[in-house]
């Protein structure tokens, strides 16, 4: 007999949300918390980090994840990992500055590395964990002038996939989420950015850059992507792992 479909509830578990200043990490903090996890919020963004001044279930961690040694200082008792935070840098290959690459390589890709590593232990010794990447339609399609961020995202989906492996005999889970544009600040910097390279207006770079590929010709919300987040956190996606969820308004079924 089919069992009745419940409310999400992690009372008792702790979740450690990177880049959650704003934009999706912040929907996720949001979310794991109305979940009735205690949170670790971390970001560079200490001003940002204020939104959750008084939820007294959200730590907040003003840490620069690009710092791998205080990555490694922050708290490994957790049972939810949601690796999220990320920047972005638009240009040609062959005038992509090498410092820039370097940096985005270590913050998107190392640091969850790091993180994954931290964590995995308590996980193992209590037989179950969440680790959900927030990777992007870029972990499965590239686009011209994002060289560093294609890369870390096409390297994030291989170590989710990898830790689905690893993880599966200790109750661990591990899966990609894999949005089209959200609407975040770091994509409404793209698109000064876009429209810089590509010679056109802002305007352009949304309809023609941006939802030209997208059968939903709309930015997705940041709460769209934590209730996904949220799901793969639930007991219904205890079989769920070593999987990449496009959330990408068709792009991908081009």
């Amino acid at each position: 007999m089919p069992t009745t479909p419940t409310l999400l509830d992690l009372s008792g578990r702790t979740a450690l949300v990177t880049g959650a200043a704003s934009g999706i990490g912040a929907a996720c903090v949001e979310r794991l918390v109305a979940a009735k996890a205690s949170v670790y919020a971390v970001d560079r963004d200490e001003e940002g980090l204020s939104r959750f001044a008084g939820v007294g279930a959200v730590e907040t961690l003003p840490v620069d994840l690009s710092d791998l040694d205080a990555v490694d200082a922050l708290p490994g008792t957790v049972d939810v990992l949601v690796n999220n935070a990320g920047i972005q840098h638009v240009s040609p290959i062959h005038e992509f500055p090498v410092d820039t690459w370097d940096l985005i390589i270590r913050l998107m890709l190392t640091s969850p590395f790091r993180l994954t590593r931290r964590v995995l232990p308590h996980m193992y010794a209590q037989g179950w964990g969440r680790i959900v990447n927030v990777s992007s339609v870029h972990g499965l399609r590239a686009s011209p002038y994002k060289a560093a961020y294609v890369s870390a995202k096409h390297g994030l989906e291989g170590l989710s996939k990898v830790t689905a492996l690893e993880g599966a005999e200790h109750g661990v889970t591990s899966n990609c989420v894999n949005p089209a544009y959200v609407r975040t600040p770091l994509v409404e910097k793209q698109i000064l950015d876009q429209a810089r390279s590509h010679g056109i207006t802002e305007d352009e770079v949304v309809s023609r850059v941006m939802l030209e590929p997208v059968a939903v010709k709309r930015l997705v919300e940041a709460e769209e992507v934590a209730e996904l987040v949220a799901f793969l956190c639930g007991g219904a996606a205890d079989s769920v792992s070593g999987s990449s969820f496009s959330m990408d308004g068709g792009w991908t079924a081009h």
